[in-house]
């Protein structure tokens, strides 16, 4: 085997002589041996079908959130991330974060006397003792949060393919932005190609002339005709076929990468450092939530003792997530039952990372988790409300954990757009507005309530143009996206055609 192959393999063979020195991931199914973070790094599933963890959540003191206060986003990067990838020299995760986090990669950023302002934050209105506050994630080369971690993963990956020399075909599935935040990221990277599978037809055509207009050798887009519930199912089928993964190398970018979640912890620590003062504050977050990862990492950041009152995920109209918080029912949305909304990037009827809350909501049982997920796959869904006949009581336990939902329509985020343009003058885009009217839902006297914003205006102009009567505002070098050429193949939503097409584009 070559020394490519075997980087693959270790990604599912741990190395006992060194693992007890580092911490340690295991599976949400429990049948997975023990791994380090470089093993996990470059892969997706565990052997047996579940997600990464960390066998148990570094802590966070008082002390050290009081030290982090004055940190760049860089340096704050490096002191959350240097708790989980515990076997990177922390020189390297310093010089890996601030390639990464810098006024040049992260536009229209305010920069003080130490670093750029990655993660700006904006108060929208004061009522009543609250604070409604956006905070800006979307500075990033694509417009939108998922450049936040993809950015550091691009590296991440760059620096350990270089250090293995070995290289790595990433495949995952896009609803709308991380297909393109992947791609900017890994565009013209040694070592790496990217096959990405969106649903055809389903993205905006911002979202759409992002991806399919990148010409780079390395970049290929596989339009899919279904939605994206089905590229999703794709990406985990491929994960899940051993052989196959390993022959082609296969990694994976999408939010089931434990790297991509643990990037994202850092700006909740970054939002709650911003505005407050002493640790015995409690902000909340409201998060616009689709595939349940951006929200999952202010579950991890939670558990890690940063001081969060209130997860709110808020949903669109595919509202599989709300109807859980809602009634500890979990039922997924077969194909036909997704809608296709203006809040695209949130057409999702089956959330990936939510798997990682039930291991927690569950005590982490592997063997309950396996079967619950079991049922999902067989029988559409799982039931924790406690009721006669249901899965388990565990949703009496969901307000220890913070969490709370709502749904938002197309004319709440009408309304919600037209409100926050004629009342702040700020122009937002469609999740993020989804994320504001559930976050006027939920506030509390006394703690501040942060948005996470998701992306930019300009990438869904049609209900922009709906809403206000005008087209978004593009950054310099988006003008006119939409008429570049396009590059992609449309195909069925067929697995086989899927790793043909990557055997037969790989060479292996």
């Amino acid at each position: 085997m070559d020394v490519a192959g075997a980087a693959v393999i270790m990604s599912v063979i741990p190395l006992p002589s060194t693992l007890s020195k580092f911490m340690q991931y295991v599976s949400t199914r429990g049948q997975a041996p023990a791994q380090s973070f470089s093993q996990i790094l470059l892969g997706g599933l565990a052997p047996d079908g579940g997600l990464y963890l960390p066998a148990e959540y570094p802590q966070v003191s008082g002390a050290e959130l009081d030290a982090w206060r004055k940190l760049s986003y860089a340096d704050l990067a490096l002191e959350v991330l240097k708790k989980f990838a515990t076997d990177i020299p922390e020189a390297d995760l310093k010089a890996l974060t601030r390639k990464t986090y810098t006024a040049a990669v992260y536009r229209n950023t305010r920069v003080g006397d130490k670093a750029a302002e990655i993660t700006p934050l904006r108060v929208l209105e004061e009522k009543n003792g609250s604070k409604l506050i956006l905070q800006a994630l979307s500075n990033g080369p694509t417009l939108a949060f998922k450049d936040m971690a993809m950015q550091l993963l691009g590296n991440l990956f760059e620096y350990t393919l270089a250090k293995q020399h070995a290289e790595l075909n990433i495949f995952g599935a896009t609803s709308g932005d991380t297909g393109s935040a992947a791609e900017y990221a890994m565009r013209g990277k040694k070592g790496i190609r990217v096959f990405m599978l969106s649903p055809h037809k389903k993205m905006s055509a911002f979202q759409t002339a992002q991806m399919f207009s990148l010409q780079d050798p390395n970049i290929f887009n596989l339009a899919i005709e279904g939605v994206f519930d089905d590229c999703q199912d794709m990406v985990k089928a491929v994960s899940n076929d051993l052989e196959f993964k390993t022959r082609q190398k296969i990694g994976t970018v999408n939010s089931i990468n434990w790297a991509r979640v643990v990037a994202q912890v850092v700006y909740y620590f970054r939002g709650y450092l911003s505005v407050t003062t002493g640790n015995d504050q409690k902000v909340s977050f409201t998060v616009p939530s689709g595939n349940f990862g951006n929200i999952c990492a202010g579950h991890i950041a939670r558990m890690m003792g940063l001081p969060i009152d209130k997860l709110v995920a808020a949903t669109n109209e595919n509202d599989v997530l709300d109807e859980f918080f809602r009634t500890g029912v979990y039922r997924v949305r077969k194909s036909a039952e997704t809608y296709h909304t203006s809040s695209p990037s949130m057409d999702i009827s089956k959330a990936s990372n939510f798997e990682r809350f039930i291991y927690d909501l569950l005590g982490r049982d592997g063997d309950r988790v396996r079967a619950l997920f079991q049922k999902v796959e067989t029988q559409g869904g799982f039931d924790l409300s406690g009721k006669p006949g249901s899965d388990g009581d565990e949703f009496s336990r969901i307000a220890q954990y913070g969490f709370q939902s709502g749904k938002s329509t197309h004319q709440d985020r009408l309304d919600t757009i037209r409100d926050v343009e004629d009342d702040y003058g700020v122009m937002i885009d469609t999740h993020t507005a989804d994320g504001v009217k559930v976050a006027r839902e939920y506030m509390t006297p006394g703690v501040p309530m942060i948005v996470l914003e998701t992306a930019l205006p300009a990438k869904f102009n049609e209900t922009i143009l709906e809403a206000l009567g005008r087209d978004a505002e593009r950054p310099a070098g988006f003008e006119d996206i939409e008429a570049l050429p396009q590059r992609f193949e449309v195909m069925a939503a067929d697995v086989v055609q899927v790793k043909a097409f990557i055997a037969g584009h790989t060479g292996l």
